[in-house]
């Protein structure tokens, strides 16, 4: 561990500029551009493995979910503080520019419990600081989420639990997991929404769950909704419905879009995911909604009973299957995404280590930029000259 932190340390040093806007992602950078580090670590925990990164570039901090902690860094990587005591799942988060505050995808699925996560990440000053105790953290509870995870899809009257072998869930629904702000499907600008998207189970026996589902949030009055979260008797305070429901035909994944995030440098939503394992299907690991297209109303596909609903288009650049009909893009990015601007990128990588006999997960951000190439959209921005 010693030698690969001299390595990190010494990656962090290093730093590139991003170009002016407009300029295109391949052009030389700017040097009036601010600067960034091309490699963030984010520390090794006594938790599970990291499940979303986002970063205020004007504060200079980054934050990190590792599935039951938010880790805040600076962008050198120095921890400034934690909010631990999390007995759920912390999945994506994304940084509001307009309140600067970090939300997230928290999952109590025992509970049939399912929130956003409210952080006031200012508040974060010390490691050890509790979820529940210390102030820092409100939740709003999603009551859309819970109907179609309770779905009693094949009307036997149980309702089956957390597991992927059943009929039971509606559209696949595992819970949620990406969450990104952004305009509204089909807007080049305006008013940001959050969108919330569906983990969806893995699940090749059966037809209904081969669309990722979205939904859209106005969070203008969600303080009516947020609630200080007692775990142990988790509140159901939020918006009964979403103000939008969308679907975006990929073919099933395992646990749905794990990282969502709006890039404005492309005008594509990008989704993150650990890939599927239904034959018939190309099963990629990204894919790009083009977020300038009005979703149109069609059917969606493979439902028990004819259904139809806001479709979202897939951007048609990358790897295209004909006998689907599904673009898409070969590409990490599951543990964590962030579009910086002006076509570049920080995506996570997170793996287990062993620190001394105590296991943890570590996790790290390289800077990417964007290419457009297929299969491949994005290329590292290399630390030396071979890349190292």
């Amino acid at each position: 561990m010693r030698k690969r932190r001299a390595v990190i340390v010494a990656a962090m040093a290093a730093s590139v500029l991003l170009p002016a806007p407009g300029v295109a992602a391949t052009a030389a950078p700017e040097p009036a551009a601010a600067t960034l580090p091309a490699h963030i670590y984010g520390g090794a925990w006594p938790t599970s493995h990291l499940q979303g990164v986002t970063v205020d570039t004007k504060k200079g901090y980054a934050y990190w979910s590792f599935t039951q902690m938010l880790v805040k860094t600076d962008l050198r990587g120095n921890v400034i503080g934690t909010v631990e005591g999390l007995t759920g799942h912390l999945g994506d988060i994304d940084l509001n520019h307009q309140d600067g505050r970090v939300y997230g995808s928290l999952e109590y699925k025992a509970e049939k419990a399912f929130y956003i996560a409210v952080f006031d990440v200012d508040r974060i000053d010390r490691v050890g600081m509790d979820a529940e105790t210390d102030g820092i953290m409100t939740a709003v509870h999603l009551d859309e989420v819970v109907e179609d995870f309770t779905a009693d899809m094949d009307g036997n009257g149980v309702f089956d639990g957390d597991t992927a072998d059943t009929a039971d869930h509606r559209y696949g629904c595992s819970g949620i997991d990406g969450v990104s702000f952004g305009p509204g499907f089909g807007q080049r600008g305006g008013p940001q929404k959050l969108m919330v998207a569906y983990g969806i189970y893995s699940n090749t026996s059966r037809t209904d769950n081969d669309h990722q589902v979205v939904l859209e949030y106005d969070i203008g009055d969600w303080q009516k909704y947020e609630r200080p979260l007692t775990q142990d008797a988790p509140h159901r305070s939020g918006p009964k419905h979403p103000e939008g429901k969308y679907f975006a035909y990929t073919g099933n994944t395992t646990y749905g879009v794990q990282n969502l995030q709006y890039d404005p440098y492309t005008k594509n939503w990008i989704m993150a995911v650990y890939r599927g394992k239904k034959a018939g299907f190309p099963n990629y690991s990204l894919f790009t909604v083009d977020a300038t297209a009005e979703p149109e109303r069609g059917e969606i596909v493979g439902q028990p009973k004819p259904e139809t609903g806001k479709l979202l288009t897939l951007r048609p650049n990358g790897l295209y299957d004909p006998a689907t009909g599904v673009w898409g893009w070969e590409f990490h990015g599951e543990y964590g995404f962030e579009a910086l601007g002006r076509g570049y990128y920080y995506v996570a990588e997170s793996r287990p280590v062993d620190d001394g006999g105590v296991p943890k997960y570590e996790g790290e951000v390289r800077l990417y930029r964007w290419t457009g190439k297929s299969p491949t959209p994005f290329e590292r921005v290399a630390l030396t000259p071979d890349g190292q």
